[in-house]
């Protein structure tokens, strides 16, 4: 499967799916505390990375890298968390959405809440401040590893999200995280049949085994 076809299949499952059977495979992937300034938007695609640094005497940028982002990247920002300083605008979200971006993960905060939600613009952070991070942040790198929330992201890393949060999948487990995603998904519908059909949430879960969904191989033997 190329990625074109990876991304529009994980795109049509949801984040608990895919964090059940990223648990299967012993793989964090949850970015704890990052939600969607908007709610209703999902997204899917692979991970064009930034870092952020406090500023020192030399004053940097806070958003020209978007320019060197490709259609369908999903922007995943590392400001270590700060909340006192927005490294995401109205102009930025106006540009992304512009050049075909797919979306964008922030380990900090944005601002201008309004533009996003009048644009359509799937962007997931810590929360919204409306200071400014010019002359507070500066990017040093793009394109390296980062963390989000204590979970590694490494470019090209696939970024699903929804209103449920964010996860991270390492593009080389992408497929076999799919596969037990779509089995995970499958197995939760059998359940509400047989519940729809009158047995009890034990009996059912139990017939199908749903406790041992997402354990690792080993530990549900």
């Amino acid at each position: 499967m190329n990625k074109k076809e990876l991304i529009e299949e994980l795109k049509k499952m949801d984040t608990p799916s895919i964090s059940d059977a990223m648990d299967k495979l012993g793989i964090p992937c949850g970015l704890l505390g990052i939600q969607p300034v908007v709610r209703g938007h999902k997204i899917c695609g692979d991970a064009f990375t930034v870092h952020y640094i406090p500023c020192g005497m030399t004053k940097g940028t806070v958003g020209d890298f978007i320019d060197d982002v490709k259609p369908g990247q999903v922007v995943v920002i590392d400001n270590n968390g700060r909340t006192y300083c927005a490294v995401w605008d109205d102009i930025m979200t106006f540009t992304a959405k512009t050049k075909g971006i797919e979306g964008t993960v922030i380990d900090g905060v944005c601002r201008d809440v309004n533009g996003i939600e009048q644009l359509g613009y799937g962007i997931y952070t810590k929360s919204v401040y409306m200071v400014t991070g010019k002359e507070r942040v500066t990017v040093d790198q793009v394109n390296v590893p980062v963390a989000i929330s204590g979970v590694q992201v490494v470019p090209g890393d696939l970024i699903l999200g929804d209103d449920s949060g964010v996860v991270v999948i390492p593009y080389e487990k992408a497929e076999e995280v799919l596969k037990l995603a779509k089995n995970i998904e499958s197995v939760e519908q059998e359940i509400i049949a047989d519940v729809k059909n009158g047995s009890s949430l034990k009996e059912a879960r139990a017939k199908h085994g749903y406790h041992h969904l997402q354990s690792k191989e080993d530990e549900s033997l």
